[in-house]
């Protein structure tokens, strides 16, 4: 059973309280993300090779899948099995287990990180370099045949990607600029780049998720909390977690109203576990990679 974890003082947590829903030693937890097909939440320890799912009517967790490299992210396919951002590439998981290569992207010292997927169902896979150098990273659109088109090539930190419930406006985060940024989205192109958010101080901004009413959530490496944004721009609420560095936030739950928030390994004892906040806002389930 989930145990219940208390803010720390000055979160904005009205009416809700955030739980441990994996007390997890994940070196680098990642990726969370609803899958409706199977009733589960995946997400993903980027360093310990892992792909879990973690199934919230049972409280039950698992590894499905342990990767040959790091997995920035892992996806459901709509025929089924995963689709991964690993170090060298894209990769694809059938449900037998087998596993083939879809997009080769491999460059010396960079790996995938975060991706999502977009309305029509193609991959926006991210990259970094394992030193974060400015402009050593990537967002690349993945389309289910394998081609590739490169969307930016001068990221340093490629991170939260989400798209408004319409479809018309893109979310993305490049870790290392502070901001959460909003595009015009047009299926595979985005224009006119703007500040959605601008996050101060230490902490900077790292996934993402969009719930249907358009407010983004987005958590905070170095800050230990997720944080709202209205589609204006403006903050109206701050979650803390009782680990410094949150990485990541999704809907999840039979009815999508759970957030879920992952973690990386700290020396707080509950860092590198996965948290949920029952009913914190109402979520919109997410496609299936069309490939």
């Amino acid at each position: 059973m989930a145990a219940p974890v208390h803010a720390r003082a000055g979160a904005i947590v009205t009416g809700m309280s955030i739980e441990v829903a994996v007390a997890a030693k994940a070196e680098l937890g990642e990726g969370p993300t609803w899958d409706t097909s199977a009733s589960r939440l995946l997400w993903v320890d980027i360093l310990g090779c892992e792909v879990h799912a973690y199934d919230p009517s049972g409280g039950q967790d698992a590894i499905v899948l342990r990767t040959d490299q790091h997995v920035g992210a892992a996806k459901p396919r709509r025929r089924g099995g995963l689709v991964t951002n690993l170090r060298d590439g894209i990769g694809l998981h059938d449900p037998d287990g087998t596993f083939r290569w879809l997009a080769r992207l491999a460059q010396d010292g960079v790996r995938g990180n975060d991706a999502g997927v977009a309305p029509d169902g193609s991959l926006w896979a991210g990259t970094m370099r394992y030193d974060e150098a400015p402009g050593g990273g990537a967002l690349y659109r993945v389309d289910p045949a394998g081609d590739v088109a490169t969307v930016f090539d001068d990221v340093a930190v490629s991170n939260g990607i989400g798209w408004s419930p319409d479809g018309t406006l893109m979310y993305y985060v490049d870790s290392p600029t502070h901001r959460v940024d909003v595009f015009d989205f047009h299926g595979d192109t985005v224009t006119n780049r703007r500040p959605l958010a601008v996050i101060e101080g230490p902490a900077v901004p790292d996934g993402l998720t969009v719930d249907a009413d358009g407010c983004v959530w987005v958590a905070l490496w170095g800050g230990g909390a997720v944080r709202r944004y209205t589609p204006s721009g403006r903050l109206d609420r701050i979650i803390e977690a009782p680990a410094p560095n949150t990485t990541a936030c999704a809907f999840g739950g039979s009815d999508l109203t759970d957030l879920y928030i992952t973690s990386a390994r700290s020396q707080e004892p509950l860092s590198g576990s996965l948290f949920v906040v029952p009913g914190a806002g109402q979520g919109m389930p997410l496609p299936a990679f069309a490939g």
